[in-house]
């Protein structure tokens, strides 16, 4: 049996919740799995259709995660555990068994100063686990820079679910909406500094001069989201920008799949990198092609020039031209056709298959 210890975990909305429910899933299909998770209030319809065994924890934050050890530590003792693979290196810090254990890392959480306090608690972690699982490359490298032992770490992209067919009546409605837009640009994320749905915007000034119908589709929310939306009316942009915050999963993506272009040009804040981008894969998936930034993960991602772009987030100039390039000639049409095939790749039948040479 093998313990999935994790702060993360559906039916709570993201990419790392996404990542450990499809490693999750896949693994179960191979070994006997528990589940140890954070408590989320409408966790029991969810975990009931599920083919494992979650055990919820909750209570304050502070106060959770020793409880969670303490449980997870008393499981070991009457149970024959082989491993436990955890989402975080905060997932494994007080649990005090010896059994092998695997932490995944993404890049953010593991970005503190060499020699800080967090630093040695992330090293004490991280350089006494069996395996460090890192999403991309470039985490690996920031992952030995922080002090992490480059011999324990194997890179290991996340996987994708294969799509289930869209739902009729969203993509019926994606039409209603869309109309003759044209060329249509898309972004599914936090609205945050990260992300840089400032520049995108800031291009787009100038692409509307050329493509009078393009639109851009903004997913999601965040602390940024009324710093973007003034963005967009000073720029007199509101006909060419479109907000979508809370919408249904089917919706989503009925949205990502009419859409020719996504586009994230990530950059680093302060210490916030994307360490590897899911939804590049997801939109892929749909036959999008990809504008990705050069700061962090997203070359795992992209494959430039082949499945989209890889361009500098923080000039605008790049952000603009790579955009334009790609709409020239429907360019993205063929971009797309090799991302729908390069995708492939990931799905987690054959990404699985590098968790069990490890575990």
């Amino acid at each position: 049996m093998y313990l999935v210890v994790t702060r993360n975990f559906p039916p709570e909305l993201g990419g790392m919740q996404s990542l450990m429910w499809g490693l999750t899933n896949e693994l179960s299909k191979n070994f006997l799995l528990k589940v140890f998770a954070d408590f989320h209030e409408s966790h029991k319809e969810f975990d009931k259709n599920s083919s494992f065994s979650i055990e919820r924890i909750g209570g304050i934050k502070f106060l959770r995660k020793y409880r969670k050890a303490a449980l997870v530590d008393e499981f070991i003792k009457e149970n024959k555990v082989k491993g436990i693979i955890a989402d975080h290196w905060k997932s494994l810090e007080l649990i005090k068994s010896n059994t092998k254990k695997y932490c995944l890392i993404h890049s953010k959480e593991i970005n503190h100063k060499k020699g800080s306090l967090i630093n040695k608690r992330i090293l004490k972690v991280l350089n006494n686990v069996e395996k460090v699982i890192s999403n991309s490359e470039f985490t690996k490298n920031l992952a030995i820079n922080c002090g992490v032992n480059a011999d324990k770490i194997t890179v290991i992209n996340p996987g994708v679910n294969p799509i289930e067919n869209l739902d009729k009546k969203s993509v019926q409605q994606v039409e209603s909406l869309l109309k003759i837009k044209s060329p249509r640009l898309i972004t599914v994320s936090r609205l945050d500094k990260r992300k840089n749905h400032e520049k995108v915007i800031m291009a787009l000034r100038n692409l509307k001069q050329v493509y009078p119908n393009i639109v851009y589709i903004c997913i999601g929310g965040g602390e940024e989201e009324e710093n973007i939306k003034k963005l967009v009316k000073e720029l007199n942009l509101e006909s060419q920008v479109m907000f979508f915050k809370e919408i249904s999963f089917n919706l989503k993506n009925a949205l990502l799949a009419s859409s020719d272009i996504f586009v994230m040009p990530s950059i680093i804040h302060k210490k916030s990198i994307e360490g590897f981008g899911i939804v590049y894969l997801e939109a892929a998936q749909y036959g999008v092609p990809s504008l990705g930034g050069k700061d962090g993960g997203a070359p795992d991602a992209i494959k430039h020039e082949h499945t989209g772009l890889i361009c500098d987030g923080n000039n605008l100039d790049e952000v603009y031209s790579s955009l334009n390039h790609m709409i020239e000639n429907k360019r993205y049409s063929v971009l797309g056709k090799n991302a729908k095939e390069f995708v492939l790749n990931f799905e987690w039948s054959k990404v699985i298959e590098k968790y069990k040479k490890i575990i």
